[in-house]
C-alpha cells in the first residue's frame, strides 16, 4: 500500500480539505458555517489543517479552530476520515496537541447511523491516545423561548477588581461538578483551576464590566454570573455558586439575570453550554427556556 502523506495546507488549497466526501450528521458543519467562509473570518488557517493523501487523494482531514483576533488553535473540531487508520495516523503525526470537541445532534443514540459516525470518531481519537473527559449541552435562546422573570432573591453588582473575582472563582470549583474544572484541580490544584477560567473569560472581547456578583439581601456572596460576548456571538459565558449556597436553585435566579442583560444589550440569540451530568446546572437551563440544539464531546 502506498504510504500515506500527512501535512497542512497551504493557501489556496482550501478545495482540497473540502474534496473529501464523508457523512455531515455530526461535527463542526452542523452548527457552523462551510470550511471556506470559516477560512475567511479567519477561524481556520492553513497551517493548522491537515490533511492526509494517498497516491494524491484526500483520505482523512482534521481541523483547529482559531478564535477570531488569536493566533493560537484553540480546538479540534473538525475531524473525518474515509478509513478508520488513515484517520488515527493523521492524529498521531500532528504536531498540534489540543482538546477534539464533537459536534452531535441531541439524539444520537437514537439513530444506529449517526450513532456509530459519533463512536468511529471517538474510537480513532481514542486509538490516537485520546480520552472522553466529557458529554456537554450546548443550548441556543431565542425570543421564541421566552424570557423568564427575575426572581427577585438576589442583589448583583459589578466587581472590578480581578483579585476579588479570582476568589470567587477559587470558592465555587470546590466540589464543582464542571469535568473541565475537575480535571484541572485534579492535576495543576485549585489555585491553577481559579486563574485558567479566570483568563480564559478575560479573552473575551466583550466588555469586562458586564460580570456580576451576586449576594443575598443581608449581603452574602451567592455566586458569579457572567453574561458576555463571543467572537460570534453573546452567551452565558459562566454561572458558578459558592458551595455555602447550593441546593437553593440559585443557578437559576444568575441565568434569568445573564440573560436579561443580553437581552437588554440587543441580543436575539444566545448560546450557553453545561456538562450532562452537571444536573443542577442543565435543570436551571431548562427552567429559564434553554432548548439543547447540540451535544458536545470533549476529548482530551
Amino acid at each position: 500500500m502506498t504510504d500515506l502523506v500527512v501535512r497542512p495546507l497551504v493557501a489556496g488549497e482550501e478545495h482540497l480539505f473540502t474534496g473529501l466526501k464523508v457523512g455531515h450528521s455530526v461535527g463542526s458543519a452542523l452548527r457552523r458555517p462551510d470550511y471556506e467562509e470559516m477560512v475567511r473570518r479567519g477561524e481556520y488557517r492553513p497551517e493548522w489543517t491537515w490533511i492526509a493523501t494517498r497516491n494524491g487523494v484526500v483520505v482523512a482531514r482534521a481541523a483547529w479552530w482559531v478564535p477570531i483576533g488569536e493566533d493560537q488553535p484553540r480546538v479540534l473540531d473538525w475531524f473525518d476520515f474515509v478509513d478508520f487508520a488513515d484517520g488515527v495516523e493523521l492524529l498521531e503525526r500532528v504536531p498540534t496537541r489540543t482538546e477534539f470537541s464533537l459536534t452531535t445532534p441531541p439524539n444520537w443514540r437514537d439513530d444506529a447511523a449517526v450513532k456509530r459516525e459519533v463512536e468511529t470518531r471517538i474510537e480513532a481519537a481514542e486509538a490516537a491516545g485520546m480520552r472522553v473527559l466529557v458529554e456537554r449541552y450546548r443550548y441556543t435562546w431565542t425570543p421564541e423561548s421566552g424570557l423568564r422573570q427575575k426572581p427577585d432573591r438576589l442583589q448583583f453588582k459589578a466587581e472590578p477588581d480581578d483579585a476579588k473575582i479570582l476568589d470567587v472563582f477559587r470558592r465555587v470549583h470546590q466540589g464543582s461538578l464542571d469535568a473541565h474544572a475537575r480535571r484541572t484541580i485534579a492535576e495543576h490544584g485549585l489555585e491553577a483551576a481559579a486563574q485558567e477560567d479566570l483568563d480564559l473569560l478575560r479573552r473575551l472581547p466583550s466588555p469586562r464590566d458586564w460580570w456580576r456578583l451576586a449576594y443575598t439581601r443581608e449581603g452574602h456572596l451567592v455566586g458569579l454570573t457572567i453574561p458576555a460576548r463571543n467572537q460570534t456571538t453573546p452567551i452565558v459565558a459562566y454561572v458558578g455558586v459558592v458551595p455555602e449556597h447550593r441546593g437553593r436553585g440559585y443557578a437559576y435566579d444568575l441565568l434569568v439575570e445573564a440573560t436579561h442583560e443580553l437581552v437588554g444589550r440587543g441580543a436575539e440569540t444566545i448560546a450557553a453550554a453545561t456538562d450532562v451530568t452537571n444536573k443542577p446546572m442543565a435543570a436551571a437551563f431548562a427552567k429559564a427556556g434553554y432548548p439543547v440544539k447540540y451535544h458536545r464531546i470533549d476529548l482530551v
